[in-house]
């Protein structure tokens, strides 16, 4: 029966290749480009920054000046984990598991040690100066999140300016603008810890 399936599906004549116009291959560009954004922050850092921050600040009361130290606490120690983790990476082992490791300049090393990697395979993960530039993106983009977070906002600037609120919409705008671009020009082809798992 397979066998059959596979003789009927061998003998089936190749669908003609479609042609595009430009626009249609620039615009099949840009959509593969947006795909990307997705990696831009660590899924894990945004989570635990969503799920603590109206705990700390009080659901943007914020009444000590503790937790308003809490909160810019909060705000570095997650933009800090999306700096860190943009230097992380995985692979699948020869049984199929996901592997992570961190990217170093000599190659990649195995988090948890169980697998060594070839000279070959380790140069493949190299850290390049790219990488940083990833990641000083992706904690730029993590602070835009948090400063449209109106918990945030009404903690650390309970009666805001008119300059102080025009700062406070077109910042994290002109971030977003500026890093998406950026991710947009230069993917990132990493798939660290807390970022989306691919088919490779």
């Amino acid at each position: 029966m397979d066998e059959t399936k596979q003789t009927l599906i061998a003998s089936l004549p190749e669908a003609p290749k479609k042609h595009r116009s430009k626009v249609q291959i620039v615009a099949r560009k840009a959509f593969k480009g947006t795909a990307h954004l997705s990696n831009l922050l660590p899924t894990g850092s945004v989570m635990g920054f969503q799920i603590m921050c109206p705990v700390i600040t009080h659901q943007g009361q914020c009444p000590t000046v503790t937790s308003r130290w809490l909160t810019c606490f909060l705000v570095m120690a997650c933009a800090s984990s999306c700096f860190l983790l943009s230097f992380t990476d995985s692979f699948k082992d020869p049984q199929g598991k996901v592997r992570y490791g961190l990217a170093t300049p000599s190659g990649l090393y195995v988090l948890d040690g169980t697998i060594t990697l070839t000279d070959e395979e380790k140069g493949k993960y190299k850290l390049r100066l790219l990488d940083f530039m990833h990641a000083v993106m992706s904690m730029l983009v993590f602070v835009a999140v948090s400063m449209l977070d109106q918990n945030v906002i009404s903690c650390l600037f309970p009666v805001p300016s008119e300059e102080t609120k025009e700062l406070l919409t077109g910042l994290p705008f002109i971030i977003g603008v500026v890093c998406g671009g950026f991710f947009l020009v230069f993917p990132t082809r990493r798939h660290g810890i807390g970022s989306p798992l691919t088919k490779e």
